[in-house]
C-alpha cells in the first residue's frame, strides 16, 4: 500500500457502470445476476458430470473441466461487484482493489483463450491424426497444456499491473466501465503511457494473436481433413464436435480485438458493451 501511495494521489477509483440513468439499474441487475447464476450453475454442473462419469475422462473434457472452473472464477472476478454496485450509490473501488480486480481478470481471462487453444489442438489431432491421438494426447501432454496455459497468462497480467502502478492518477477518478479495465485508466492518467501503449500493442498484441493462430492453423486443417470425408454423416459428426467450441471462440476473440486494437483515443460506450461479450456471455455459452 505504501508503494501505491506514492505513485497515485488517487486512493479510490469510481465505477460508472453501463449505465447512469437510476431506472436502469434494477434492469441490468437482474440481467447480470441470471447470466452470472446460469454461468456458475451450468459450469460447475459440467465439472461434476464430467468428475462422476468415467466415460469422459478423455483430454477434451479434461480441458473442458478447467475451461468451466476458469469461467466461474473469471465471472467472480468482476460480476458480483458489478452486481453491488447496480444497486449501490457508492460506486468506488479502492486504488489496490482495482489493480487486483484487472490482475485477475488479465489472468483468467487470458488462462481461457490458451485453454481454447489447447482444446482446439485437442480437436485437430483428434480428427487428422486418429491412430496416433492416444499417444498425443497423453495425461502427461495434458496436463502440461493446462499448466502453461495457467501460468504464463498469470506473467502477462503481473507485467501490465506494474506497468500500471508507475503511473500518476493525479485529475478524475471517474473510471467509464463497470469494473476495472486498462485502457479506461489509461486515459485517466496525467502522466506518460508512453510504455504502457507500446507494451499493449507489441508484448499483448503477441500474447492475444499466439493462441488465436493456434486455433486458426488447427481449424483450417480440421476442415480440410473433414472435406475428404466422403460420407456426409462423417462429415457432421466431424463438424458437430467442433462447432460450439468455434463459436465461443469468435465471440472471445471478436469481441477482445475490437476492444483493445483500436487506438486508445476511440474508446467508447459501444466497448464497454463490447466486453461484456468476452467477460460474461462466453462464460455464460460455455455449458452450452
Amino acid at each position: 500500500m505504501e508503494r501505491l501511495s506514492q505513485t497515485s494521489s488517487v486512493s479510490e477509483f469510481i465505477l460508472l457502470g453501463l449505465s447512469s440513468w437510476p431506472e436502469d439499474q434494477k434492469p441490468l441487475f437482474i440481467l447480470f445476476l441470471i447470466m452470472y447464476l446460469v454461468t456458475i450453475t451450468g459450469n460447475l454442473l459440467i465439472i461434476l458430470a464430467i468428475r462422476s462419469d468415467p466415460q469422459l475422462q478423455t483430454p477434451m473434457y479434461f480441458f473442458l473441466s478447467f475451461l468451466s472452473f476458469i469461467d466461474i472464477c473469471f465471472s467472480t472476478t468482476i460480476v458480483p461487484r458489478v452486481l453491488v454496485n447496480f444497486l449501490s450509490e457508492n460506486k468506488t473501488i479502492s486504488y489496490a482493489g482495482c489493480l487486483t480486480q484487472m490482475y485477475f481478470t488479465y489472468a483468467l481471462g487470458n488462462t481461457d483463450s490458451y485453454l481454447l487453444a489447447a482444446m482446439a489442438y485437442d480437436r485437430y489431432v483428434a480428427i487428422c491424426d486418429p491412430f496416433h491421438y492416444v499417444t498425443i494426447m497423453s495425461r502427461r501432454p495434458c496436463v502440461l497444456l493446462v499448466a502453461f496455459s495457467c501460468s504464463l497468462p498469470h506473467l502477462h497480467s503481473l507485467l501490465h499491473i506494474l506497468l500500471l502502478n508507475q503511473l500518476t492518477f493525479c485529475d478524475s477518478n471517474v473510471v467509464h466501465h463497470f469494473f476495472c479495465d486498462i485502457n479506461p485508466l489509461l486515459k485517466l492518467s496525467c502522466s506518460s503511457i508512453f510504455v504502457n501503449d507500446l507494451t499493449i500493442k507489441t508484448e499483448g498484441l503477441v500474447f492475444w494473436v499466439t493462441p488465436f493462430l493456434c486455433i486458426v492453423f488447427s481449424y483450417v486443417r480440421i476442415l480440410v481433413a473433414v472435406l475428404r470425408i466422403p460420407s456426409a454423416a462423417g462429415k457432421r459428426k466431424a463438424f458437430s464436435t467442433c462447432g460450439s467450441h468455434f463459436t465461443v471462440v469468435i465471440l472471445f476473440y471478436g469481441s477482445i480485438f475490437y476492444v483493445y486494437l483500436q487506438p486508445l483515443s476511440s474508446y467508447t460506450v459501444q466497448d464497454r458493451v463490447a466486453t461484456i461479450v468476452y467477460t460474461v456471455l462466453s462464460s455464460m455459452l460455455n455449458p452450452f
